[in-house]
């Protein structure tokens, strides 16, 4: 365990994970988080991210296991083509365009835009629209097109999320605040210059490069991943109990039957050996009384 957490702490490290912002800039409860400064610049302690990593992993390995949602959100530039490969990676929601004020609180709105945008992609696939002009045409597509960019990757999601991961949170402020109305559990990448008290498990780690960004949500991915082979694995084995246990009904009852059938066969043929016997006696008592001479 000592040399993986060593590893990823490596892996940390050459990825620039331990950059943070300008001490200028820094928010006084990253302080725990924060190992020296240099050259104006905080340095975050990986030591604290490893923990922190390792700690939100687990908590959202649970809620994978459990077959709930979570929601990506990264519209930052960095961040957007990371979130969106890792998401469709294990078939989660994401938000990676813009984040639409109301997406959580106001969530039946929503998902009438997500349907409406759903019956043009069904009505231009099925051929309902050659019968309207080109130019109606064109302009369902573009609306489509454009509603596709920013709700696309909350086609599927048909309820409001069990939790939400964030890269940036000073970024996401809106999704924040949303998710913290409706009780919705939050991890985050926090930065030296959040606070990280506003989410429930907060990452410290650098969350404007590229690579640091990867290497967070990757892990992040892996350990969904595992929860959702354990949670499938689970499900093979209920299926295959239940198949043994119809086995075993299915052949306690066949052998009951047998035993039933057998029990009505012994039955019938005691009766049919009694009645021969009775048949066999009074046959022989009308000979005898035939043959006595008659007066």
């Amino acid at each position: 365990m000592e040399n993986n957490n060593t590893s990823l702490q490596q892996q940390l490290l050459d990825a620039g994970v331990h950059f943070g912002h300008l001490k200028k800039k820094w928010n006084p409860k990253m302080l725990p988080y924060i190992f020296a400064e240099k050259k104006g610049i905080h340095i975050i302690d990986l030591n604290k991210t490893v923990e922190c990593l390792q700690e939100t992993a687990a908590a959202m390995k649970q809620i994978a296991r459990s077959g709930k949602k979570i929601l990506f959100v990264g519209t930052k530039k960095q961040a957007k083509d990371i979130v969106t490969e890792c998401a469709q990676k294990v078939g989660m929601p994401y938000v990676t365009e813009r984040w639409l004020g109301g997406m959580l609180t106001n969530f039946n709105t929503v998902r009438k835009s997500v349907k409406k945008m759903q019956s043009i992609e069904k009505m231009l696939s099925d051929g309902s629209f050659d019968s309207i002009t080109k130019k109606e045409r064109l302009t369902l597509t573009r609306d489509k097109d454009k509603m596709e960019k920013v709700l696309g990757g909350i086609a599927q999601l048909g309820r409001v999320p069990a939790a939400l991961f964030i890269v940036d949170i000073g970024h996401e402020h809106i999704a924040l605040a949303e998710s913290k109305r409706l009780g919705i559990s939050t991890f985050g990448v926090v930065d030296t210059n959040c606070d990280p008290n506003k989410v429930d498990f907060a990452i410290p780690a650098n969350d404007d490069a590229t690579k640091s960004i990867a290497i967070i949500v990757n892990y992040i991915t892996a350990a969904i991943e595992e929860g959702l082979a354990e949670r499938q694995a689970a499900k093979d084995e209920e299926v295959e109990d239940n198949f043994s246990d119809e086995n075993e009904k299915q052949a306690a009852k066949i052998q009951a039957e047998a035993e039933a059938e057998a029990g009505r066969g012994g039955r019938g043929r005691g009766a049919g050996q009694g009645q021969g016997g009775q048949r066999r006696r009074s046959t022989g008592g009308g000979g005898a009384r035939s043959g006595a001479p008659r007066r």
